[in-house]
């Protein structure tokens, strides 16, 4: 795997590919800039070398070309502060202003090219615009994990247009942690998958059926697994369309040697609002009126039991509706069993939006081995595919 250490950058421009889709408020103030903060030893690494920068990303969906709340001008000044380096900005990523801004870039400086998705052209991954952008740098650092999945102009088609490339330390990371978790684990290996639906996890599961030693299933899509069973589930969600697929897993399971593990109770509600009425139920026993919004005391403990004993853990997707705080337990005591099995020697690897939402919400970012920075891209490739992003650096 080629990485910024494969290279001096010693006179060199590096044009980086980025995720700087960050949150912002009304009053365009960053809410959550680990996404910018992970970027920085690539970046300072760089400039160490005696090179210069050349940023470009993406952020939001802009839907007409530019617009003023999606602009990464209002990153400019952030950036500037945690790399210690000037940041020129250029409002268009193609214009010759800009790529003489690129050309004529003092060493150690950085400069930040606006929104990619400004134009459509990036998103359908035109030659002609990845072209255009390779103009800017010398080598070509792909940074970005959380797009890699996306076969965009930016983060595949212009490594085309340069000579030399090569990954960035944030997606070195990426790609090493989830390549070890899927071909080499310490085990047991537990793959916690959580959320809404079977469907959204479909794949993801499958694959980790020729890895993995258990597969601990909560969320909504449980119950999914619970009607398949023979159970019944009142209101509960519900995927009528994957009964069968649900006893395919099970089946599947068996056969491998794949032990799955269903939660045993619930936290049911009368209502989906946090201040329904709530009991404790067994999970295949829901009366109608009634719906299960988050795991149960017995189903926090077994699951825990399972975690304990791990020595490899990927976590992707929440136990509960946990934004609500009458059902947060059961995913914030699974944060917790993972952060204690970390501090007794087990990798673990937080992945997806909700996941990683959720160790931050519960105080345990700094006990967990690695929280990616991609939902759709680590889904997908633990899913078993090929991310184009990677494939062009590789």
């Amino acid at each position: 795997m080629k990485t910024v250490d494969s290279f001096s950058f010693d006179g060199k421009r590096a044009l980086i590919r980025v995720d700087y889709n960050v949150p912002l408020d009304v009053d365009m103030n960053i809410q959550d800039d680990s996404r910018i903060v992970a970027s920085m030893p690539t970046i300072k690494k760089i400039l160490k070398d005696g090179g210069s920068v050349v940023l470009m990303s993406h952020l939001g969906r802009p839907k007409k070309g530019p617009e003023h709340q999606y602009s990464l001008q209002h990153l400019a000044s952030h950036i500037e502060e945690l790399s210690g380096a000037s940041v020129s900005f250029s409002n268009d990523c193609i214009s010759d202003d800009s790529l003489k801004t690129s050309h004529n870039l003092p060493i150690g400086s950085i400069h930040l090219l606006e929104n990619l998705r400004f134009y459509k052209e990036e998103t359908i991954g035109d030659n002609s615009f990845a072209e255009r952008l390779a103009i800017h740098g010398d080598i070509y650092v792909n940074d970005a994990f959380g797009t890699a999945h996306r076969a965009h102009a930016s983060t595949s088609i212009v490594a085309n247009y340069m000579k030399e490339k090569c990954f960035g330390y944030l997606m070195a990371k990426e790609v090493s942690n989830a390549t070890m978790l899927m071909k080499n684990p310490n085990r047991p290996l537990t793959a916690i998958v959580g959320g809404a639906k079977v469907s959204d996890k479909l794949l993801i599961i499958q694959n980790l059926l020729n890895v993995a030693d258990h597969i601990i299933v909560g969320g909504g899509m449980a119950y999914t697994f619970m009607q398949a069973l023979g159970g019944t589930i009142g209101n509960s969600l519900f995927e009528e369309d994957r009964i069968n697929t649900c006893l395919e897993i099970l089946k599947e399971a068996e056969q491998k040697n794949v032990k799955i593990h269903l939660p045993e109770d619930s936290v049911i509600a009368d209502d989906f609002n946090n201040n329904a009425t709530t009991q404790y139920c067994d999970s295949n026993n829901i009366p109608e009126g009634w719906m299960g919004l988050d795991i149960g005391e017995k189903a926090i403990q077994s699951f825990t039991d399972v975690i304990s004993n791990s020595k490899t853990i990927l976590w992707n997707g929440p136990m509960g509706v946990f934004e609500m705080s009458s059902f947060e337990n059961g995913t914030k005591f699974i944060a917790g069993a993972v952060a204690q099995a970390t501090q007794h020697g087990a990798f673990s690897l937080i992945g997806g939006g909700d996941s990683s939402a959720a160790v931050k919400k519960f105080g345990f970012t700094q006990d967990v081995s690695y929280i990616s920075t991609g939902g759709g891209a680590l889904l997908e490739f633990f899913e078993g595919k090929e991310l184009p992003g990677i494939i062009a650096i590789q």
